[in-house]
């Protein structure tokens, strides 16, 4: 079991943990043998090239793509999530890049998109959806003052925030969120980074896919790097440099502590 000084987060039993996870897309590996324990409450930084499995490894997570091969297990049982419905029932939530936001729609729709309170058994309780939306925003602190905001006319760190918003209405316990900075600006970044770091506070496991180390260094606890479908290890941020990660993603570098 992983020792952290600075944690008690590795002291507990992982909340998913992934053995000898094997894919193959017709001739490619994408996966090969993979290892990983994620563990409650902890920020997981998943890095590596193109093509180094980090997509694959989400999509098999969240339920959107079957392993060939390996074990999964959730709160210490077998799992076999054959569709993101499943994961979500056990509580992993995926944010991806493109968000899959409806523009034409306001926040508090997206937010529970086809989950909208209803009253008389077929019409939406506006009132009720405009509460429950506010409630979420408010709980990780989104700053987002009115629930029936047009989602187009949003910035970007703004949008990003709705696709999490979204996640979390769903009351998950693990949040996946697949480049959840890319081409946002500092200060959006910045706002996400606040986001990411309530719902760690309020107890919740992150899984942060990143191509930006720099991001990737001031907000997770543990990187855990990816080559050619391989697992090159993983790196508590405290104890590594951002020189040790892109030997390991450009080179398969070895490491010397593991985590």
């Amino acid at each position: 079991m992983i020792q952290n000084n600075n944690s008690e987060i590795y002291k507990k039993e992982p909340i998913i943990k992934m053995e000898k996870i094997c894919k193959h897309f017709g001739h490619i590996t994408a996966l090969d043998n993979v290892d990983l324990n994620i563990y409650p409450n902890e920020i997981l930084g998943v890095v590596g090239d193109n093509g180094a499995g980090k997509s694959t490894l989400i999509k098999i997570i969240s339920g959107y793509i079957k392993a060939d091969s390996g074990d999964m297990y959730f709160k210490g049982e077998l799992v076999k999530i054959a569709s993101p419905k499943e994961a979500q029932a056990l509580g992993i939530g995926t944010v991806y890049q493109d968000l899959a936001l409806i523009d034409c729609l306001n926040v508090a729709s997206n937010v529970f998109l086809g989950r909208e309170p209803v009253k008389a058994g077929i019409f939406v309780d506006r009132k009720k959806l405009n509460e429950q939306t506010m409630e979420v925003l408010k709980r990780i602190k989104i700053d987002i003052k009115q629930p029936n905001v047009i989602v187009g006319f949003l910035s970007g760190g703004q949008r990003q925030s709705i696709a999490i918003a979204r996640a979390i209405s769903k009351e998950s316990n693990v949040y996946i969120l697949d480049e959840p900075t890319a081409a946002l600006g500092v200060k959006e970044s910045g706002q996400v980074f606040e986001i990411i770091k309530e719902l760690k506070a309020h107890g919740h496991t992150i899984i942060i896919i990143s191509h930006n180390l720099e991001h990737v260094f001031n907000l997770v606890d543990r990187i855990f790097v990816l080559r050619q479908g391989k697992k090159v290890g993983a790196r508590f941020v405290n104890e590594t440099s951002k020189e040790e990660i892109v030997s390991m993603i450009t080179t398969g570098t070895s490491i010397n502590k593991k985590a």
